[in-house]
């Protein structure tokens, strides 16, 4: 009867973080354990160093979503790839990327940059369906980039190296743009390539104090300059300054304390969630729930191949029915034993599982991105639905090949290392 009571309250819409603690405060009482464990696991995760790299990172991407970087990044794209075959796409594509990336959030890029681009390819005649599709598609393409806020959340729930996670995600991420890219070349429309350096040098100069943000970090940190949570305290410090001194989209005075609160109410809300979600996995590995689960799944399952592709089904399905941050908090310990009976690197496992999920933010029938596209262009979600099949095809077809191929991941990661 408490697991159905807490089943109707889910239902009801009660928040995530409300359900999980219940459900650990209940399984600790049956067990008859401490519930103190919960806050134990809570004040654990607090405690983390690498965890102050979250809130200061979501705040440095409200910061920069706030301003004018949207058209800014939208405009250098367009300037330097527009007149080359596919040019327009792969400018959409790269700009979403990039944005993603600092901003953490697939669901912002949508909004942010989805009037800027959507008239840009119909102007284009590239159609509407493809139009939609790529836009809605692209706005979870930067979770694979540094610094992508599902990256570090991982490496803190798994345990895994932030830097690693950093350096792996370069190439997949790359593969997903390629492939998509390729897609679009075979729909263009332009035939005589001209390049326009007077119009491609002002957009690059326009935008000379952003672009360098992803270099900063990543070489600050692999220059063993600053670890990862100096580099986001660098990039808040950055980011303000250029916004609120140098551009001046951003009054310090007006501005500032509005995107501070806005940023953390997310933050808050990823916190909350995987504290309780912590409380709630020790619980379950006291119970050894991922043993059991191993134990079952070897009854049917014997070899990694198969066990990745099992894993792939259950991630996509997880990815259309919850936001990453839950998904990352609430799955992640109950796959990391199971994958590790199979020897998968936990590096390779993190890009295979950010992967699966930012393409189910695009998947239907409740990919998240789909319903806010619809919202965002006025069209009805069932178009959408037929708009996103193709990128979605392709998307798999690259998250087949991160999947089995575990160099793609790792190779930067041993080079580096080595």
């Amino acid at each position: 009867m408490i697991a159905l009571g807490i089943i109707f309250l889910a239902l009801l819409g009660v928040p995530l973080f409300a359900i999980i603690g219940l459900s650990a405060l209940v399984s600790f009482y049956n067990a008859e354990i401490d519930p103190a464990a919960i806050f134990i696991e809570l004040y654990r995760v607090a405690s983390n160093p690498s965890l102050i790299a979250i809130p200061l990172f979501t705040f440095s991407g409200f910061v920069l979503a706030h301003g004018k970087t949207p058209e800014r990044l939208a405009r250098i794209s367009q300037s330097i790839l527009r007149d080359m075959r596919g040019g327009i796409p792969l400018a959409i594509l790269i700009a979403c990327a990039f944005f993603t990336a600092l901003t953490g959030a697939s669901g912002v890029t949508i909004i942010a940059l989805g009037g800027l681009l959507y008239p840009l390819l119909i102007k284009e005649k590239y159609g509407e369906n493809f139009s939609l599709g790529l836009i809605t598609s692209s706005g979870s393409l930067g979770l694979l980039f540094p610094p992508s806020l599902p990256l570090i959340l991982y490496g803190l729930v798994a345990q895994v190296s932030v830097d690693q996670l950093f350096i792996a995600g370069i190439v997949p991420g790359l593969i997903m743009i390629l492939i998509v890219s390729a897609f679009a070349i075979t729909r263009s429309t332009v035939s005589t390539p001209t390049f326009n350096w007077p119009d491609a040098k002002s957009a690059l100069k326009e935008a000379i104090w952003e672009l360098p943000l992803p270099f900063i970090v990543l070489g600050g940190i692999y220059g063993g300059i600053f670890t990862v949570t100096e580099a986001a305290s660098v990039t808040v410090v950055y980011v303000i300054f250029i916004e609120a001194f140098i551009y001046k989209d951003l009054n310090l005075i007006h501005d500032l304390p509005d995107l501070m609160i806005n940023s953390m109410i997310l933050v808050g809300s990823i916190l909350i969630i995987l504290g309780t979600a912590m409380g709630f996995t020790s619980y379950l590995v006291d119970e050894q729930i991922p043993m059991i689960l191993l134990d079952t799944m070897k009854q049917y399952i014997h070899d990694p191949l198969t066990f990745l592709i099992v894993l792939n089904v259950f991630l996509l399905i997880v990815g259309c029915m919850m936001d990453i941050f839950s998904a990352i908090i609430v799955i992640v310990p109950l796959i990391i034993p199971i994958a590790q009976s199979f020897d998968i690197n936990m590096v390779h496992l993190g890009i295979i599982f950010l992967t699966n999920l930012e393409i189910g933010y695009s998947t239907p029938p409740i990919g998240i991105n789909l319903f806010i596209a619809s919202t965002r262009f006025n069209e009805p979600v069932i178009k959408l639905y037929k708009a996103v099949l193709p990128f979605l095809g392709l998307r798999l077809m690259g998250l087949l090949l991160i999947t089995y191929i575990p160099g793609l991941s790792l190779f930067l990661v041993n080079w580096i290392a080595d």
